[in-house]
């Protein structure tokens, strides 16, 4: 093959030459380029184009109830190569085809509503958490999107759910069919997490509240094991995984009235009222201020200069009680009782008490976003309002009002070591995760003191007491009701009952009440009931009713 000419008849380069010269050298150096220079980095673009790499779904560990009925798990999503979501029967045909499906794993939850503060969800990582640390015992690097726990036990045990993914190194052809396998790292699911929650309980205590803003918490009070732990208004956990739903994830955002994340059985602190006088008692005969023979008159109300203190039953009948002892005191929650021997007391000892069972911080139950509550003192009044602290408000914190504030795992925790012989047990979910160490502390209360407390809750579900859905109620039960005011200038109150059922004895030193009704049936577990019922009003009207239907179907469950 003859070789262009680049020269006229005379020898000379042409412009037609010179141009055809220029464009060969150019095609040279392109072939040159394409070929030796960059020809490895072209043939590895070709291997890329033909080579695929496939995440392996790692399955999120489950979590079980204490009898082992599952709580949550994981659902197979089907997707198309490209990531499209298929339904069930088109994955599962496309499968029998030999078409490509992605599995894709959901998290199902199968409490929803009724369960959501426990639970929790999930939610994808976002650019600012990429640098965070997280799991680093199992080797994990998250990835933008990937799944994460929000809340619950979904946050508080992600690191022992999350298990690690594996990868699929797959060959395919120009139409994106896989021709052949050439390497796979299998996936490592996450661990099973049994928690101590009875799962039937917690509907049952759903169903009760669910139309309702509040809590309700059952403990085991001699472990402090939560069986059940109920938050409403709630949100359904579902709608950001299986059944992503936008519309109802913008309205959760959104809802300020109802603040359905809000976890209300532990991250909301509200004033405690009467709930808080058992402390106050066992606080004034610790300390020797009184005997349980110590008699206070309740002649109506106590004027301090332009102020009143006065005693519901006085606000509501217009009538006094008389001589009041301790246990009557409990039995008829007299306030004027209470702001005597608040004031007898003093404010740094009735600070003290409660701070001795738990209030003031948080419980350190195993769940995330819990509020530690309030227990004013003077110093704190001082500081947060430069205000002295007067005897009114010392009146005021004896009778659980002013600025106290507590969440309803709180005041289940303290009834439950009045229950329990007073040890402060602290609650937990995952018994079998948690150290083989003491769950609880022994207060070093006075067991005679204990006994006259106790007396005067029983008495206070007996009939002449507060707590009058309990009259007739077996096995005996202790309680105590609660109506705080929120003091805003209105007749709003938060609604409180809480109550134990323990052990019954007959023994020498038991409260002659107890031993009375000993043989009406004897509880095999001790157990505490705190129901909360925001803004509901009162506590024996409103809240001691629900708590009634669960110790009755606790009863029915033999519990007890």
């Amino acid at each position: 093959m003859a070789l262009p000419s680049f020269l006229d008849s005379e020898g000379l380069f042409s412009i037609t030459g010179i141009f055809l010269f220029l464009s060969f050298l150019i095609l040279f150096l392109r072939s040159f380029e394409l070929t030796i220079i960059k020809g490895g980095y072209y043939y590895q673009q070709s291997e890329n184009n033909r080579l695929r790499q496939i995440n392996l779904p790692s399955p999120r560990g489950r979590i079980l109830s204490r009898d082992g009925q599952v709580l949550l798990d994981n659902l197979i999503v089907y997707t198309d190569f490209e990531g499209n979501q298929l339904d069930r029967e088109n994955g599962l045909l496309k499968k029998a085809r030999g078409e490509e499906v992605v599995d894709v794993l959901k998290r199902r939850y199968y409490l929803a509503q009724s369960g959501a503060h426990l639970t929790g969800y999930l939610g994808a990582v976002t650019e600012e958490e990429l640098n965070q640390i997280r799991c680093p015992q199992k080797e994990i690097n998250f990835q933008l999107h990937d799944q994460v726990g929000r809340g619950g036990l979904e946050e508080e045990y992600d690191c022992l759910l999350t298990g690690k993914e594996g990868k699929r190194l797959v060959e395919v052809n120009s139409r994106e069919k896989i021709v052949r396998e050439l390497g796979r790292v299998e996936a490592q699911p996450g661990r099973d997490l049994i928690i101590s929650l009875d799962l039937d309980l917690q509907k049952f205590c759903w169903q009760k509240l669910k139309d309702q803003k509040g809590a309700i918490v059952v403990l085991e009070a001699d472990t402090g094991q939560v069986l059940a732990l109920v938050s409403s208004p709630s949100f359904n956990p579902n709608h950001f995984t299986w059944q992503r739903d936008e519309a109802k994830i913008e309205s959760y955002l959104t809802d300020t009235g109802n603040t359905p994340f809000l976890n209300r059985s532990l991250g909301g602190a509200y004033p405690p009222g009467s709930v808080f006088k058992p402390v106050v008692a066992l606080g004034a005969l610790a300390e020797g201020k009184i005997t349980p023979e110590t008699i206070i008159e309740d002649n109506g109300p106590i004027i301090i200069g332009q102020w009143q203190y006065t005693n519901w039953y006085w606000n509501q009948y217009g009538r006094t009680e008389g001589e009041v002892n301790l246990v009557k005191g409990l039995k008829r929650s007299n306030d004027i009782y209470f702001y005597k021997i608040g004031e007898w007391l003093g404010a740094n000892n009735i600070i003290k008490w409660a701070e001795k069972f738990g209030l003031g911080e948080p419980t350190g139950i195993d769940l995330p976003a819990e509020a530690g509550g309030l227990v004013p003192s003077p110093e704190w009044k001082k500081k947060t309002k430069g205000e002295p602290w007067f005897l009114g408000n010392t009146y005021h914190l004896a009778i659980g009002q002013g600025d106290l504030t507590a969440t309803p795992l709180q005041i289940a925790m303290m009834t439950a070591a009045v229950a329990n012989g007073g040890k402060l047990c602290r609650p937990h979910l995952a018994a079998p995760n948690i150290p083989k160490v003491s769950n609880c502390r022994d207060l070093g209360i006075n067991q005679k003191h204990l006994k006259v407390v106790q007396e005067g809750m029983f008495e206070a579900c007996r009939p002449g007491g507060t707590g009058f859905p309990f009259f007739n109620f077996t096995p005996l039960v202790g309680c105590k009701t609660g109506t705080a005011e929120l003091g805003n200038g209105t007749d709003d109150a938060h609604a409180w009952f809480t109550l134990f059922v323990p052990v019954l004895s007959t023994a020498p030193d038991t409260p002659k009440v107890v031993r009375q009704l000993a043989d009406s049936g004897v509880a095999s577990r001790s157990v505490a009931i705190t129901v909360f019922i925001e803004r509901g009003g009162s506590g024996a009207y409103v809240a001691a009713p629900i708590a009634r239907e669960i110790a009755e179907y606790l009863k029915e469950q033999k519990y007890f």
